[in-house]
């Protein structure tokens, strides 16, 4: 525990003379208050979020709960259909050529260039906001399962088959596990993918959640509201894939001795 606190010292100094230099070019007059707002400005914003709110009435915990809540759904069903059928698809060879080029464009469509047509299709409530941010994770999540059943070593598979596994049971205790670790790192990016495009898809229609407040400050110039809206969806998307990293630990601590030997 003390080495940890040790080695996050340097960081946390280079981040607290960060900090005073920002504050101080703005009162120098080196930055601009409105494009730079000084340190202590953002502390007053974020006191003024926690308390009256803004717009009035909503604070940052009620936007950062809505777009939580909103992240979690659309990334949770994207889950919830993208490993499955990845796995499916990664094990059948004729499927995966079939399916490529579909999953290729799917892909390569900028979610929030479908946000007109998914308010055509479901309006403006919390269903458009949700089948966004599924959409953006599933394609990232199923291209990367299929990916880690592709390619999982053959020598590994050829090992396994001389021991006599084969069918479901190789499946499940080879090619699974081998498979895992990227199945974890496309959960890491589809939680990326689903943070950006929550917040331009709540910037339409809603005054609450992390977007909204962040169009809402934009309305209105202020720019130290800005600032915090972004940090705290900095700080959520952090501590979700903190939460990922900790549960690929425990399910694969296979993976991270591997890691230590290879440096």
């Amino acid at each position: 525990m003390t080495r940890k606190l040790v080695q996050a010292l340097p960081p946390l100094a280079a981040f607290t003379v960060l900090l005073l230099l920002w504050e101080a070019g703005v009162r120098y007059g080196f930055l601009k208050p409105y494009q730079f707002p000084p340190v202590s400005r953002i502390a007053r914003g974020f006191v003024e979020l926690s308390t009256t709110g803004f717009p009035t009435g909503v604070s940052i915990w009620s936007h950062a709960l809505t777009t939580i809540l909103r992240v979690l759904q659309g990334y949770g069903a994207a889950l919830a259909l993208a490993i499955p059928l990845g796995l499916v698809i990664g094990a059948l060879p004729v499927v995966d050529k079939l399916t490529a080029p579909l999953i290729v464009f799917c892909r390569s469509v900028a979610t929030l260039s479908l946000l007109p047509l998914v308010i055509v299709w479901f309006g403006a409530g919390e269903l458009t906001k949700v089948f966004l941010i599924g959409y953006g994770c599933f394609w990232v999540m199923l291209s990367n399962v299929i990916a880690g059943v592709r390619y999982v070593d053959p020598t590994l598979v050829r090992a396994a088959r001389t021991f006599g596994l084969k069918g479901l049971e190789l499946y499940r205790s080879v090619v699974l596990p081998a498979a895992l670790p990227r199945i974890f790192a496309g959960a890491r990016m589809a939680l990326g993918v689903g943070f950006m495009v929550i917040v331009g898809a709540e910037m339409i229609g809603t005054i609450q959640g992390l977007g909204a407040l962040i169009m809402e400050a934009r309305t209105f110039y202020r720019s130290e509201i800005t600032i915090i809206g972004m940090l705290v969806i900095g700080l959520i998307g952090f501590a979700i894939s903190a939460g990922l990293m900790a549960l690929e630990r425990a399910m694969l601590p296979w993976a991270g001795d591997l890691d230590r030997v290879r440096r």
